[in-house]
């Protein structure tokens, strides 16, 4: 069983973003965290191999809570999200160790079309 972690401050996010995997990747174990730190907590307990990161937590930031995951864990894919599509964003994601980087919107139209759903509606 693939397992998903997903860390955002963003409640909402995190629910409508678990709802769309669940409904649609029902083999997926899914699990969330509000901040960084719980994040740090919830890795080696629930040892994701795919986290959906929020660049902007409260406390750490994703930037660094993704080069601690991946200093530890270095198998695990970071997806690192961001509301703000810009170079320095996707330029301190690589340095940080994430494995990607995209913007909120972008990667919820994409999510849409990988699920087949109108990314409009």
């Amino acid at each position: 069983m693939r397992k998903v972690l997903i860390v955002d401050d963003n409640a909402l996010f995190r629910k409508a973003l678990r709802a769309s995997l669940s409904s649609r990747f029902p083999y997926l174990s899914i699990s969330e965290a509000n901040d960084g730190e719980e994040a740090l907590k919830a890795v080696p307990e629930f040892l994701p191999d795919l986290i959906f990161m929020d660049i902007h937590l409260p406390g750490r930031n994703g930037l660094e809570v993704t080069r601690s995951i991946k200093d530890r864990y270095p198998d695990v894919k970071v997806v690192l999200l961001s509301s703000y599509d810009l170079p320095e964003y996707r330029e301190a994601a690589f340095l940080y160790k994430a494995d990607h980087c995209l913007t909120k919107d972008s990667f919820m139209s994409l999510l849409s079309l990988i699920l087949g759903e109108n990314p409009a509606g």
